[in-house]
Parts: C-alpha cells; structure tokens; sequence
C-alpha cells in the first residue's frame, strides 16, 4: 500500500470510531472533533459530507492528483540517460554542477538526487558517523600547512600516489601531482614549489609516515631528536614540525581526499588521460586552479604569514643529502653511481675528504666540500657544464 493510500484508509477509520462514539452518545462532537485533530466544525463538516456521500464523500481528492509541480517523465528519463552514459561513477555535488553548467540544467540538487536516487542509478549515501567538533582554522595563510598523500586508482587499473600541500588557513592547495610512491622526495617537492610561489611558512602538519619522523613503537610517540632527512630541512628553514597522532586530527585533509576521489578520477577519465605526465599536466593547469576557486574558503584575518623567500640556499637545503668519501680516482660513489669530481684549481684534488652528495627532487645531483659546491650532475650521474678541452693550435713561426 502506497503511502496516499495509507493516509486515506486511516482517515477514514479514525472518523468512523469518533463518528459511532458520538452516535452512541459516549462523546460529545468537541470530543470527537479532538480525537480527529480538528475543530468541531471541522468534524460537523465531516458529517454532512459522510450522510450525502458516504465514506467516498471524506476522501481527500487533492492526495492523489498529480503535482502540477512534478518534472514529466521523459526529462527524468533524459537526465538518467546523461548519468549513465557519460557520468557514471560521479558523486552528486559532481554531477549536479556538470549539469548545471555543461547542459544547461535548471534543476536543483535536491531534485536530481531524488530522482537518480529513485531510479536506483546512485545509491544514497551512508549516514554521518559520530559528531566531532571542528577545530578551528589558523586565522592567516602562511601559519600551518598540511601535507599529505592519497594511494587511489585515479585512473582505471592503476593506482598511483597523490601528493598535496594545503594551507589550512583558506584549504586553498598549493602543490598537487602523482608519483609512483610517496617519500622524502616527493615531500620536498611539495614544500619546495609552496615556499618558491609563496615564501617560507610558519608549521608543517602531517602524518608520522617515515619519511616525515623517527617513531620508536608502532602507533607510538614521535622522536623530535631523531631527525629524518626532511626533519633536518624543516629545522634548518625554521618550520616547526607538528604530528598528527589519528586519522581525525587530520580531518582536513582526510576531507580534502574524499573530495578529490569523488572527483577527479572523473574528470581525467572525461579528458581521456591514463598516463601520469599528462595527468599531472591537466592537475596542475586546469583542475587545481578550478578546484581552489570552487573550494578556498577566506581566512578569518586579513594579511599572511608567509615570509618572503631571501636565502636562495633553499634548493640546497630541500633535497636528500648524505656523506661520502673520495676514492682515490677522485670519484664519488654514489647509489651505483661513480660522480666524477672536477680537478680543484687550489689543492689539486679531494682525494679521501668528506663530501656530501644532493639529491634534488627532480633526479638531478651535486657534490658539496663543506658550503662550496664542486660540481652538478645529472640524474644518471654525467657531470653538467663540463668545459670542452680547447684545441691546440700551432704557432707558425
């Protein structure tokens, strides 16, 4: 029984207990008028209409008319047919907004989830678990950012890492792209293109992956002593490093992910990109700048807290670095890797001194003796700008 059906059929017995009560003189008509929930004239309305008409003459005709406000069929079967054939797999917010302003839809939210949700087309969503209070916001962008990383299958059979630096100020996203796998030089990446836009910031807010902190015991305290190679980055830059010790600290950003994998995957799978370097292309000139203008929000103070960049050391300081000894040939070893060292003008050579090797997050490497860089390299290990011997020429007498 439909729900109109319900309502009427229980109109209707409730009438004829107060209608035989009042008969037989056990109620009086206000008595029964209250056990209806309406007026005593209501009630004497009710029993004119049943005299003349019987039960027929108490049934509500406007239940079961058709709403004049009801969308027609085939623009319900139209927007199903749109769902399906080109936006399958989309969320809602997603899709409502691609139909809104790709085909020129009038509709609201609530009246295309009900009607791709009734047709069974989107399932309806889980109901929201445990109330949590959100913590505030940093009043000023540039006082804490967040990084953080996503493995998802961005695109179809293939899982790759996603890699963004956020400020929690705004939630405006200042580095986003793909790598195979997260770790030390993908956060330097992340940190390197937010201060060279930007400028320095004040606190750095992630996860306590390996890669960010020493932790003794599993799910345990970090170790603030210890430094990782990006531990000792933030200090010599002046950042404070903050861990997160739950999923929900990070609320934020767990958030900012559930947005982005409700949504990009579709929009790469639009454009027809399944290789990481054109996936990147399109994250960095379309859909970021498209997503922060959606998504920022406005700080709560004017102003920000970014510190313009001065030291140009930064590059050297971002970057993995590790000690090393010259052999005796004046090389370098180094991940396989034999980094031949230039012959030095004053002492000749570097022969078993303590060197120290960049990795630089984009493969490139360099050689440093103490605050002097000897020479760069590529990420294969040839060395760069290496002067060409100059041809001997004959002096003709």
């Amino acid at each position: 029984m439909g729900r109109t059906a319900w309502l009427q059929e229980t109109k209707l017995m409730r009438f004829e207990e107060a209608y035989t009560s009042w008969q037989e003189k056990r109620l009086t008509q206000e008595e029964a008028a209250s056990l209806l929930g309406v007026c005593e004239r209501s009630f004497r309305r009710y029993i004119n209409r049943f005299e003349e008409d019987g039960l027929e003459g108490l049934l509500d005709k406007r239940m079961a008319q058709v709403s004049s406000h009801k969308a027609p069929v085939d623009e319900v079967l139209r927007l199903e047919a749109l769902y399906r054939e080109r936006y399958e797999g989309w969320n809602l917010k997603h899709f409502h907004e691609r139909y809104q302003r790709a085909h020129e839809g009038t509709r609201s939210y609530t009246w295309v989830k009900n009607a791709l949700q009734g047709k069974g087309v989107v399932k309806k969503g889980k109901r929201k678990g445990t109330y949590r209070k959100r913590r505030e916001r940093a009043p000023m962008p540039g006082m804490l950012i967040h990084q953080d990383g996503s493995t998802h299958q961005w695109v179809p059979g293939v899982y790759w890492d996603l890699i963004i630096t956020m400020d929690d100020a705004n939630g405006r996203v200042y580095s986003g792209f793909f790598v195979e796998e997260e770790g030390t030089l993908s956060s330097f990446r992340g940190v390197s293109e937010t201060i060279t836009r930007h400028g320095l910031f004040s606190s750095f807010y992630s996860d306590r992956g390996s890669h960010y902190w020493h932790t003794p015991e599993a799910g345990g305290k970090v170790d603030k002593t210890r430094l990782t190679q990006f531990g000792r980055a933030m200090q010599q830059l002046g950042i404070q490093m903050i861990p997160s010790y739950s999923p929900q600290a990070r609320g934020r950003s767990e958030r900012l992910f559930k947005t982005l994998q409700g949504r990009l995957p579709q929009e790469l799978a639009l454009q027809g990109i399944v290789d990481m370097a054109r996936a990147n292309e399109f994250l960095q000139a379309a859909f970021l700048p498209d997503f922060n203008q959606r998504f920022q929000a406005e700080a709560r103070e004017p102003g920000t807290a970014f510190v313009p960049l001065l030291d140009s050391r930064v590059k050297d300081i971002l970057c993995l670095q590790t000690e090393r000894q010259v052999g005796k040939d004046s090389c370098v070893a180094y991940q396989g890797m034999q980094l031949q060292l230039p012959p030095d003008p004053c002492s000749g050579h570097y022969i078993r001194s303590k060197v120290r090797v960049h990795e630089y997050p984009d493969g490139s490497l360099a050689v440093f003796h103490g605050p002097r860089k000897l020479a760069d390299y590529t990420a294969d290990g040839s060395r760069v700008n290496v002067d060409k011997p100059r041809s001997k020429t004959r002096k003709v007498a």
